[in-house]
């Protein structure tokens, strides 16, 4: 890479990073707003907001990149224009194509990390978000027992702890079990809540047992160490399956067929496939829509805002396209060759119209060839 184009490129590769970086600030906010019932209401809440905002800023990139690198093609090249840079260069005898290079090149480094985000990172981070939700949701020592209040998780159940301290530990527990007649009451001064063959079990340490008799009285029983299961009391979580985003390249084309739900899925997990590998060829396609605005035409000192106005409009129409085929193509299946087919047609329409010769060079090709036939 010569002078001229590494400074070209250096001069798209800033506003691409600097694009990215905001969109990622962004992504912070709203993943805290979207998850702030869970996060509020877990223990763990800061490491959870971290991570799962991490996990999802591959997603994220896999979706904006291809338009990240139009608007960091246009930018740099309206500011290279507004600068004159453009018609110096052109004045030293740098073509179109030369001027285009370092930008298909960055353009195609940009789909080799997308093609292998969509391959490679977003598959785990989906599924690693995915589970950190689930552990999240099915964790019982973060919502069953509120310090110093009372919860009531069932009917006719009412648990109380004066609080918790470390590991989890239950301090000063009231539990007050009235499903059944006579109700019972327990009572200790420390607790924990496990995981008894599947079930949710509050193991309790030095405590009691109150039980009211038939004949009014009522019987207490010390103990030392009580386990008090809760068979039926909680909600099951829902079972956890990965969706199609969460699922590697290998598990997209090859589904467990003995699985109902990757049965009842298949053209999904179809479509995402084909959707994941077709995506980075809109990196390509994108620049050279960008390039196609600002380098193509007749050159202007006054801008080329309506140029690049049509250019935002056809690559934002691609864009959105390429979004439509591929949630299309998971009802038809048949539709999945136009996630390949509409991004390679962009390449070679505007590959053919860059390629094409600059109006000056035509003019001054033009004027010789006239004025020989003139003479003639």
């Amino acid at each position: 890479m010569n002078t001229i184009s590494a400074y070209v490129f250096r001069q798209a590769l800033g506003p691409l990073l600097a694009i990215l970086g905001a969109l990622a600030a962004i992504a912070i906010l709203t993943q805290g707003l979207n998850q702030l019932d869970i996060i509020v209401t877990n223990r763990r809440a800061g490491f959870a907001f971290a991570w799962v905002t991490v996990l999802a800023l591959p997603q994220l990139v896999s979706l904006i990149l291809p338009m990240a690198v139009f608007i960091a093609v246009i930018y740099a090249f309206n500011r290279m224009h507004s600068e004159s840079e453009i018609a110096v260069l052109y004045g030293a005898g740098v073509s179109r194509q030369r001027l285009a290079r370092p930008i298909v090149q960055l353009a195609v480094i940009a789909a080799v990390v997308h093609l292998i985000i969509n391959v490679v990172v977003q598959p785990w981070a989906l599924e690693e978000r995915r589970k950190v939700f689930y552990d999240l949701r099915t964790d019982i020592a973060s919502s069953l027992i509120e310090e110093g209040s009372f919860t009531y998780p069932a009917d006719g159940l009412t648990l109380y702890a004066r609080s918790r301290g470390g590991g989890g530990e239950l301090r000063d527990l009231l539990i007050n079990d009235g499903r059944t007649e006579p109700g019972i009451t327990y009572t200790a001064r420390a607790g924990a809540i496990v995981t008894v063959d599947g079930a949710p079990a509050i193991v309790m340490r030095d405590g009691q047992v109150q039980r009211q008799t038939a004949e009014g009285s009522v019987d207490v029983l010390d103990f030392d160490r009580y386990v008090l299961k809760f068979d039926g009391v909680f909600e099951e979580p829902d079972l956890f399956f990965l969706k199609a985003s969460d699922r590697t390249l290998f598990d997209l084309v090859f589904p467990d067929m003995t699985s109902h739900y990757d049965q009842r899925n298949v053209d999904n997990f179809i479509a995402e496939a084909n959707g994941r590998l077709a995506a980075p060829l809109l990196n390509i396609a994108l620049a050279l829509v960008a390039l196609t605005g600002v380098l193509v035409g007749e050159f202007s000192r006054r801008g080329y805002g309506r140029r690049i106005m049509w250019a935002a409009i056809a690559a934002l129409v691609i864009r959105l396209a390429a979004l439509t085929i591929q949630a299309a193509a998971t009802e038809k299946p048949q539709l999945n060759a136009l996630q390949y087919a509409l991004p390679i047609l962009v390449i070679v329409v505007a590959s053919m119209m860059l390629g094409g010769k600059s109006a000056r060079k035509k003019r001054r090709e033009l004027g010789p060839s006239v004025l020989a036939r003139a003479t003639a």
